[in-house]
């Protein structure tokens, strides 16, 4: 892939995040996109070479292999490191998960407290009961619509609770999260960080699929939310990883983009929170790969007791 072709990659990928200025002559992202072609029709160029062989533990291998997002063009070291992942973000600089420097602090949602939360479920004393609360759900039309409800899944006494927005076909048809592709590629990411599956507790802002998988209405969000809090609440994690949009901005009640959230250690009732990309967006947008990585790398660092 050329360099036009990887800024071009590089630039969408900003502006999708919310991003509308470069530092540089504070030129906006669409004037460079119209400089480099994009804007009337892609630029586009043959890879040089098949891409490399996954290696085992790789949490980005097969089809959707990272692609460092460091410069417009691939840096030797990059090419010499083949399909080993820790070596490719060492040479793209990616921080490694031991490094010592610390996260900004971001948004505090609520005060962190023996009782995290309360609220209107707090009658329910365990994930159990909430799951048969949540099945017998008609707070929103969803329930009519949709199979099966998906509640979420995983250790009680879970370290990190993973949030996503909502149930897609799989997890509607299964009742599970996370089962489709998109949970595939979270099993990786989480195993690359010695998390295995049954470690964390993962679960969604809704809890039943919305028709044609369309973004959550606020409605929705609002009948679903207590019960996602309610699962914090008993849970009580050490972290947690907003996983998309909907996830982020309901827990952290803002409308700030991805772009504007990632990066820093929020705080969710006390509880530290970090903000990436979906695994469903990763599969589509491989350039947020590398990022996803840092943050869930650094959110390790956070069970780890490094990262406050």
């Amino acid at each position: 892939m050329d360099g036009r072709e990887r800024l071009r990659l590089y630039l969408e990928q900003r502006r999708e995040a919310g991003e509308r200025e470069l530092v540089l002559d504070r030129m906006t992202v669409d004037d460079v996109l119209r400089i480099v072609g994009a804007r009337q029709g892609a630029v586009s160029s043959p890879m040089s070479a098949p891409p490399p062989a996954p290696q085992a533990g790789d949490p980005f291998g097969g089809p959707h292999a990272i692609e460092p997002t460091g410069g417009p063009a691939l840096d030797p070291a990059i090419t010499a490191a083949g399909g080993d992942w820790r070596a490719i973000l060492s040479a793209a600089g990616a921080a490694p998960a031991t490094a010592s420097a610390r996260w900004p602090a971001g948004i505090s949602v609520g005060e962190a407290a023996n009782e995290l939360f309360g609220g209107p479920l707090s009658a329910y004393q365990s994930l159990d009961a909430l799951a048969q609360a949540i099945a017998a759900c008609t707070s929103c039309p969803l329930y009519g619509t949709a199979t099966l409800p998906v509640p979420g899944e995983g250790s009680a006494s879970a370290h990190l609770v993973c949030v996503g927005e909502a149930p897609g076909a799989t997890e509607d048809q299964t009742g599970r999260p996370f089962v489709g592709q998109a949970g595939k590629l979270l099993d990786k990411i989480l195993a690359a960080i010695q998390l295995a599956r049954e470690d964390v507790f993962i679960c969604n802002v809704l809890k039943h699929r919305p028709p044609g998988n369309r973004n959550p209405l606020p409605t929705e969000v609002a009948a679903c939310s207590p019960y996602l809090v309610r699962q914090l609440e008993l849970i009580r994690p050490r972290a947690i990883v907003a996983f998309g949009t909907f996830a982020a901005q309901t827990l952290l009640q803002t409308p700030l983009t991805i772009g504007k959230l990632r990066g820093a250690v929020h705080r969710y009732y006390g509880v530290p929170l970090i903000v990436t990309y979906h695994p469903a967006a990763l599969l589509r947008n491989p350039a947020w790969k590398r990022p996803t990585w840092e943050d869930v790398q650094y959110a390790r660092r956070i069970l780890d007791g490094t990262g406050l």
